[in-house]
């Protein structure tokens, strides 16, 4: 059949009329418009209410601009870098999906074969598709026969036969069909399996199948993150602690101003109150009170915190092959209760390999150096000239999945026998095999086919000399293949015969038998370790594929997902025989799904959702995507289509079972890493907000300042949380059970923690300011120009308590950072901790003896330096009789 193609002319008509192939990207999320997102951070929004009541007594004069430019930055600083990040992942993501438009397609145009970007293709060109080539646009076959794999676009394992229409009526309704089984018609993103033919195109991007299928996907219907759950609780409890604190400690000023300033005496009281002026100036410094109490009380550090160690383990996960597009991706990985995982690809190698040959005495040769050099000519001979591959240099090119791994058996191993191919009979789908005739070095038909069809017409095999011998071992051979099916290895039949062949019907008897090679798509051997990993990590794993339900059986044992007694494997069929409350009933034990379809995987995902499970889905294919889309955190493979990658949270690179582990890991890494940072941030807040109360009713100055409280809330946190962001990935971490999704973040480990270390603060602060021996330290004469004091004490007394307070929040970071009685476990993995709490020791130091009036700190001499770390090292002590009292984290 001549094809000419479109001319010129009728391509620039066609795209003015229909447009290009190209599909519409999914809406962007702007910087600006990520940036706005991040306000809706619970913790964030207590922090601008803070701010608002700030400004509005700055206005009045009653508190410094600084203190409200400085609760400003801590929400400016924690949404940025949040947004930031993100933003860069996602642009590396652009990036990525970016090189999909890059593909060029071979098309007709002016009667010859050109390539052109798929983006070009318009409305009725005719595009060559070969083994291999993934098909561009909708369309009918016009030319040829090619088989094809659409199991990206419909989850079916099986490849179907594409030939053209037989007339123009057939090929009309086949333009408009969207049957995947429509012999005519083939799909955007199939790939061809085999064979050649020229299609024509009827149907252009956005309008494609799976241009469709994307365009739903852009319908966002997310459900909230395990951890923004628990912030949301833990923001709910801070505000009321923090709220109720205030209101509390705004109650006691005006009783210590109104009832005790005055003595308890009711004439007092009463001309005191008669002065509406002492009323309101009270009142104010009250509610001022009551404001810093909850700025203490909100962990301004934890959101910027959270950014910064999302962007930093984000990057340390693209070295290890996982590409994070969304921050919440990370840590909702870690908290994983059920993984939904593909087989090919992921559990397996994803390419199918001989992995043993069985020879006439029903022996298995693992390799194929490992026969004798006659068996290998005769090996050679049969795999090299009974295929629709070739070998070109070290490639190997063409042919079926089949024909590849055969020829990637001898490939660099073999020396070619010199014959040449005459006759051939293709595979057969009724019959089972294929052949060719071939002449030189040998003289013969070359069959290669289903066992079952060919053995038992051997009459002869070839021994290790190259010899022929009677065939006796029928039997033999038969329970071996019939092992290897239990395996889930395919088996392939080579034989020979030297006489004559009619119609390509082979005779009853008198064929020879070569051998029989078993091929599998292998189970990766880091998959088998990753899925032990994950399965002490208490995550539930269950494999869904397309294949039999015994091979699927036989994979999953080897990979070590069936590891209860008691597991249940079932097909699509069984799946969709059962109501959805036995599915729930029976999906604790269920380990296998085999022939899967697509609205299987939708629907175990929005089963396990209804457990109030945190569930992860797997895969590749178009038909993966509202799985993959509607999954707590949905993994998509490096390999697979642009659809499944932009319904996804996390991309897997390498296709590797191992990545999704590490991305587990690097979840349960981030949620540990943000639990140390609020046990040493609330135990500084706690101890803050507990001195705070009680010195004013005291008649004291509070001896921590709003400027001091963002000084520690705002720098040192943020310091602090580049700190505990570069925390190591620990393998004891896979040994924890997986943290429910409505479970407190804050648990009864961490309220020891920040109990004792809070309750440790306060009375080791309260011996500080207001003992004798304490001031018996410092010196009793303040810096020259300064009339503050406290409590008749010099400014020295609230330098050093400053200086104490920091220094035993350093202290207790390491306390923190670990909950083993070895301060410095795994300190070598983070370095960078050490250098960070060495930092703020500098900064606290320089601010000591620069922070005058704003920071109230007028420097300290040595002694008072040295009195001030043995105070503030008491910390140490204390939390480890703590933790050999309470144990370990759990």
């Amino acid at each position: 059949m001549k094809i000419t193609g479109l001319t010129d002319a009728q391509v620039k008509e066609n795209v003015a009329k229909y447009g290009d192939n190209s599909i519409t990207e999914q809406a962007r999320e702007g910087f600006w418009d990520k940036l706005k997102g991040n306000f809706d951070d619970p913790i964030i929004k207590i922090l601008i209410f803070a701010l608002v009541l700030n400004v509005f007594f700055a206005f009045m004069g009653k508190s410094e601009w600084y203190e409200s430019v400085g609760i400003a930055m801590a929400v400016l600083l924690a949404t940025f870098v949040s947004t930031y990040s993100e933003y860069n992942n996602e642009s590396a993501f652009r990036k990525l999906q970016g090189e999909a438009s890059l593909i060029k397609c071979k098309v007709y145009r002016n009667g010859a074969v050109v390539e052109i970007p798929i983006n070009e293709i318009t409305m009725g060109d005719c595009v060559l598709l070969q083994t291999g080539d993934k098909i561009p646009a909708d369309g009918v076959i016009i030319d040829g026969s090619i088989q094809v794999d659409q199991s990206i676009l419909n989850g079916e394992a099986k490849e179907e036969s594409k030939t053209p229409a037989p007339d123009e009526s057939t090929d009309a309704e086949a333009a408009k069909s969207t049957d995947f089984l429509n012999p005519h018609k083939v799909f955007r993103a199939a790939v061809v399996a085999g064979g050649s033919a020229v299609m024509r195109t009827v149907t252009l991007g956005d309008d494609t199948v799976y241009g469709k299928i994307a365009k739903e996907l852009q319908i966002d219907e997310d459900r909230d993150t395990p951890l923004k759950v628990k912030l949301t609780d833990l923001a709910g409890q801070i505000s009321k602690f923090g709220y109720i604190g205030g209101v509390s400690i705004a109650v006691a000023f005006m009783f210590e101003r109104i009832v005790i300033q005055n003595g308890w005496d009711m004439a007092a009281i009463s001309l005191y109150c008669s002065d509406w002026m002492n009323i309101l100036n009270s009142l104010v410094e009250a509610v001022m009170l009551a404001v810093i109490i909850i700025v203490m009380a909100v962990p301004e550090g934890l959101p910027l915190m959270i950014s910064i160690v999302s962007a930093q383990n984000m990057g340390k996960m693209l070295k290890d092959n996982v590409l994070v597009r969304k921050i919440s991706g990370i840590e909702t990985a870690g908290s994983l209760n059920i993984l939904f995982s593909d087989k090919t690809g992921t559990i397996t190698k994803g390419q199918l390999e001989v992995v043993t040959f069985l020879d006439g005495k029903a022996n298995f040769t693992e390799t194929f150096d490992k026969l004798s050099s006659k068996v290998q000519s005769l090996v050679s001979l049969s795999v090299r000239f009974n295929s629709g591959a070739v070998i070109s240099g070290n490639e190997i090119v063409g042919g079926n999945m089949t024909d590849r791994a055969l020829l990637g058996f001898i490939l660099g191993k073999d020396s070619p026998p010199n014959v040449t191919v005459g006759d051939t009979v293709p595979f057969d789908s009724a019959k089972k095999y294929s052949m060719a005739k071939v002449k030189g070095d040998y003289d013969l038909w070359l069959i290669k086919g289903a066992p079952e069809r060919l053995l038992d017409k051997c009459s002869y095999y070839y021994d290790e000399n190259g010899e022929r011998q009677p065939l006796n071992a029928h039997a033999a051979i038969n329970a071996k293949i019939d092992e290897l099916a239990n395996r889930a290895i395919r088996t392939l039949a080579l034989v020979t015969y030297d006489g004559e062949v009619t119609d390509g019907n082979i005779p009853d008897s008198g064929l020879t038998f070569v051998g029989v090679t078993g091929i599998r798509d292998d189970v990766r051997p880091d998959a088998i370790k990753a899925i032990e990993q994950v399965h002490h990590a208490g995550v539930q794993v269950v494999m869904i594929t397309g294949d039999r339900k015994e091979t699927a059986q036989a994979i999953a044992k080897e990979a070590g997902i069936i590891e209860i007694n008691d597991a249940i494997v079932i097909t699509s069929a069984e799946l969709n025989e059962m109501s959805d409350e036995e599915v729930k009933k029976n999906l604790p034990r269920l380990r296998v799904i085999a022939r899967a379809l697509p609205s299987d995987k939708s629907r175990l995902v929005r089963l396990a959702q209804e457990l109030n499970l945190v569930v992860g889905m797997t895969g590749d294919g178009v038909n993966d995507s509202p799985a993959l889309k509607k999954a707590d955190v949905g993994f998509a493979m490096g390999g697979g289509t642009e659809v499944a990658k932009e319904a996804s949270e996390i991309v897997i690179l390498d296709d590797n079972f191992k990545s999704i582990g590490k991305a587990i890991l690097y979840g349960r890494t981030i949620f540990n890493s943000i639990r140390k940072f609020i046990i040493f941030q609330l135990t500084i807040n706690v101890g803050a907000v507990l001195i705070s109360f009680i010195c004013p009713l005291l008649g004291l100055e509070n001896p921590l300042s709003i400027t001091q409280i963002l000084w520690v809330n705002l720098v040192m946190d943020t310091l602090a949380a580049l700190a505990f962001g570069g925390e190591p990935a620990l393998d004891r971490y896979m040994e924890e059970e997986p943290k429910k999704r409505d479970e407190k973040i804050v648990n009864n480990y961490m309220f020891s923690a920040i109990g004792t270390g809070s309750l440790c603060s306060f009375v080791v602060g309260l011996v500080f300011l207001l003992t004798d021996f304490s001031r018996s330290h410092f010196r009793d004469v303040n810096p020259e120009g300064v009339n503050f004091t406290f409590g008749g004490d010099s400014v020295y007394v609230l330098t050093g308590y400053f200086a104490f307070f920091i220094f035993m929040a350093v202290f207790n970071a390491f306390n923190a950072r670990t909950d083993r009685m070895n301060l410095f476990d795994n300190i070598g993995g983070n370095t960078g901790f050490l250098k960070v709490m060495a930092l703020i020791v500098v900064v606290q130091i320089i601010m000591t003896y620069f922070g005058g009036a704003i920071l109230r700190c007028y420097g300290l001499n040595a002694e008072e330096w040295l009195f001030v770390i043995a105070m503030a090292f008491i910390i140490i002590p204390v939390d480890l009789v703590r933790k050999a009292i309470f144990g370990g984290n759990k």
